[in-house]
């Protein structure tokens, strides 16, 4: 709706992972570092670990697409609440080798003999799971073998896992020790601080073609930074609202009242539902309570005229008080 009244090609605060919008904070720029010497040096195991929305997938992308075609082959493993043997399937499937009607053993024995072709090959092959902290213990067991297939000088497969913060406590387990060990790798995605909520703003309009009327003032980069703690994800949907609302008003500038607004429309679904209903809520019993009144006050007046119908008022009686 506001593309073309900002001038923007496409929308420049879309929530989806985009490689091409990606802001390269201090944080990320040593994510990807890490994650790219870990494979080219086939470190074997490899760990992400991020709070919600920081961009981790984002990240991921970013990486498998600067991996030379020629030299690596990839899969990314986006639904990690599957089985061992599900898991199995997905990873052959994503390597276009054998998988239907295959069984734990026959997946491993196909995965195998393709990583082996591949590194005879000279291509490193990179396997990615993203979500991984949703990974069952049995599961991660099964990960922990398929690193195992390796020649005596060299890991067949690097495997990157990559997930919030809850990954590394469940790998800290006693139990899972053995996969632990193996991870040489390790690096946590951070959120963005205010200097880079600013700048990350400024990148985004401009990737997406934006003209150079169109400003956040300091005001509300802070408001925002408040809102989001400098997360990615909930920068975008924030900042979309605001332009949204800048629109509406006409305005090439995003206010803090503007910021302000659209904060309190993101927030209002929640709230203003429950505060709704507790409105009704209370209308509801105040009719009653006024529809009780009435019909009280409509039942004791008939009963003040039946009395009066059947002991009507005699003229000259009076009440002799002894």
């Amino acid at each position: 709706m506001y593309c073309n009244y900002f001038g923007f090609r496409e929308k420049p605060f879309n929530i989806t992972p985009n490689p091409r919008f990606l802001y390269l904070s201090k944080s990320h720029k040593e994510a990807i570092a890490h994650l790219l010497y870990g494979i080219k040096n086939h470190a074997g195991f490899i760990e992400l670990t991020g709070e919600v929305g920081t961009g981790k997938t984002t990240i991921l992308r970013t990486v498998l697409g600067e991996l030379e075609e020629g030299l690596y082959r990839s899969a990314l493993i986006l639904n990690p609440c599957l089985s061992a043997t599900e898991l199995l399937r997905s990873i052959n499937r994503e390597f276009a080798i054998r998988h239907e009607g295959l069984e734990n053993g026959e997946l491993l024995d196909e995965l195998s003999r393709f990583l082996f072709c591949e590194n005879h090959a000279g291509k490193t092959v990179v396997l990615v799971i993203d979500e991984a902290q949703n990974l069952a213990p049995q599961v991660l067991e099964q990960i922990r073998l398929i690193s195992n297939l390796e020649t005596e000088s060299d890991k067949l497969i690097q495997i990157i896992l990559s997930g919030q913060p809850e990954l590394a406590e469940m790998l800290a387990k006693p139990e899972l020790r053995q996969l632990a060990q193996r991870i040489t790798v390790r690096s946590h995605l951070k959120p963005l601080d205010f200097i880079e909520c600013g700048s990350y703003i400024k990148h985004r309009i401009l990737i997406a073609g934006g003209g150079g009327w169109i400003s956040f003032s300091d005001s509300a980069v802070k408001k925002l930074f408040n809102y989001s703690k400098g997360s990615p994800r909930l920068m975008n949907i924030a900042c979309d609202r605001a332009l949204l609302t800048a629109f509406t008003e006409d305005s090439g500038v995003i206010s803090a009242n503007i910021a302000a607004s659209a904060i309190s429309e993101i927030k209002r679904p929640a709230g203003g539902i429950r505060s709704g209903r507790k409105v009704t809520l209370q209308l509801f019993i105040a009719a009653l309570l006024i529809i009780a009144t009435l019909i009280g006050a409509f039942m004791v007046k008939s009963s003040m005229n039946d009395v009066a119908e059947k002991h009507p008022a005699q003229p000259g009686n009076k009440v002799i008080s002894r």
